[in-house]
């Protein structure tokens, strides 16, 4: 197939709401078979991009080509809307189509082998773990065989045989590709181009190279603009100095400083906006709760765990004990039990684990479950502390970046990784003496990792910790790691 534009935007303006601009004067284009990430701060629009290109919502002005015209888009999301978890696999599917394929059996089959799951149709997408979940949004924008993947942060959730597979998936497929993800390995591995939201100035720009090439550069062109901006600033305030020395001389002098202050003024706006680099998470501490005058010792004891091997549940005795400043990791493949196991110990229904009397639990789920989405993110956080404090729970909640209008908001409404660091706030306003962590770096920008990891390193309290990401693990104390899949 010859190379040709698939997708092209035209100065193309798109608000959120009345008051939040997005998009201004948008401008780019992807050719067939490329292989592009879409890339931006927090806040900037990439997944209301997604929105304008599946022709979910409208620009204000500009204009959205594809070519040809019904050239089709598939995306592969997050995660699974609350309206489709109660549907089977096979109802799953048959919901993409307008006209359910008669061979849909089939076609399900050949997707689910793509994307290296193997599951019963008749199962409910809930009884899917979080990486199977992740495997069947592939799977279902795969099926529609679309001319433009979108995929949304679609190493969410995935073990490492799954990342490796969707990346070998990725290189050899013959379509074109747009992705979001904060995988910096991930997206090395196989894009070609990148696209930049800029969060401040809401324009786009376009690059080649692969990731890790395109950050570079921009931080190249970051310093440099620095460099410029402070010897124009050096140029001005000079100028601006000698006016005023003329100015006070009187006479023809005065018309002299009036036109250096117009040359001033005139360098000043000439002045490159620099790109503000995105703003990290302030360090923090999860603090731990006093524990019971009649505490024993023993936070947690966990004596079997129940895991899925060949679709089997199997008991398995380990007994292991965690006391204070004691760290498991919890490690195996996904659809083993991991979820399960942690949100049996949070709810207290696990049949081989036993929180400890008085012990108060911070549990971090992949999905958000714990969080109430009808609430506001202030509510959400003044339920949280035994005794609430308005103005603990707002400093708290600006050094994880969310301010006032952030916290009126619905919890719902929320953005993903907003929603991660509405839980991370409240686990230090809980104060827990075990806290619960079920892949903590979903949907959270990168440079907010060290930062969780220092916090997670010194907690000490008990902590059981599920991630699929080694380098994030490595930055912090594990005790010790039990693998579901080697028991």
């Amino acid at each position: 197939m010859a190379t040709t534009i698939v997708l092209r935007f035209d100065e193309v303006i798109f608000n959120y709401g009345k008051t939040k601009p997005l998009l201004d004067e948008a401008s780019f284009s992807v050719k067939n078979e490329a292989k592009v990430a879409l890339m931006g701060q927090n806040g900037a629009g990439k997944t209301s991009l997604f929105s304008l290109i599946l022709g979910e919502q409208t620009p204000q002005s500009g204009s959205i080509h594809r070519t040809p015209k019904d050239a089709t888009v598939g995306i592969a999301k997050q995660v699974v809307a609350p309206e489709q978890l109660n549907q089977t696999v096979r109802d799953f599917f048959a919901a993409s189509f307008d006209d359910v394929p008669y061979n849909l059996d089939k076609r399900i089959a050949d997707v689910l082998d793509a994307v290296n799951l193997k599951t019963d149709l008749t199962k409910t997408v809930r009884q899917h773990s979080g990486g199977q979940q992740a495997r069947l949004l592939l799977a279902y924008a795969l099926i529609q065989n679309p001319d433009i993947l979108l995929l949304d942060e679609p190493t969410n959730n995935l073990d490492q045989d799954g990342i490796g597979h969707l990346t070998a998936f990725l290189v050899m497929y013959e379509k074109t590709v747009i992705v979001i993800s904060h995988d910096a390995d991930f997206l090395n591995a196989f894009t070609d181009g990148v696209i930049y939201l800029d969060v401040y100035t809401h324009k786009t720009e376009q690059y080649d190279g692969n990731y890790s090439n395109v950050v570079e550069e921009i931080e190249r062109r970051r310093e440099r603009e620095q460099m410029q901006n402070a010897q124009a600033t050096q140029q001005i305030k000079k100028k601006m100095a000698q006016a005023e020395v003329f100015a006070h001389k009187g006479g023809k002098l005065r018309s002299v400083a009036k036109r250096m202050r117009e040359n001033a003024e005139e360098a000043a706006e000439e002045i490159v906006d620099v790109r503000r680099e995105d703003k990290t998470i302030r360090s923090f501490t999860i603090p731990v709760q006093e524990f019971p005058f009649d505490f024993n010792g023993t936070i947690l004891n966990i004596k079997t765990v129940r895991i899925i091997k060949k679709g089997e549940p199997i008991v398995k005795e380990i007994d292991y004990i965690l006391r204070r400043q004691s760290h498991l990791l919890l490690a195996g493949p996904n659809g083993i039990g991991k979820t399960t196991l942690l949100k049996t110990i949070t709810d207290g229904s696990a049949d081989g684990a036993t929180v400890g009397n008085g012990i108060r639990v911070g549990y971090y789920a992949q999905d958000f479950s714990m969080l109430n989405m009808e609430e506001t993110g202030y509510d959400c956080l003044w339920k949280s502390m035994e005794k609430p404090d308005e103005h603990f729970i707002r400093s708290t909640a600006a050094g994880f970046l969310l301010d006032g209008k952030v916290l009126s908001n619905t919890i719902r409404s929320l953005s993903e990784g907003q929603k991660g660091l509405l839980s991370l706030t409240q686990l230090v306003l809980l104060r827990p003496g075990l806290i619960i962590l079920d892949e903590p770096t979903n949907h959270i920008n990168f440079r907010h990792l060290p930062v969780i990891a220092a916090a997670l390193d010194n907690y000490e309290g008990a902590m059981v910790l599920v991630s699929h990401i080694p380098d994030f693990v490595a930055q912090m104390r594990i005790d010790q790691t039990i693998d579901l899949g080697r028991l």
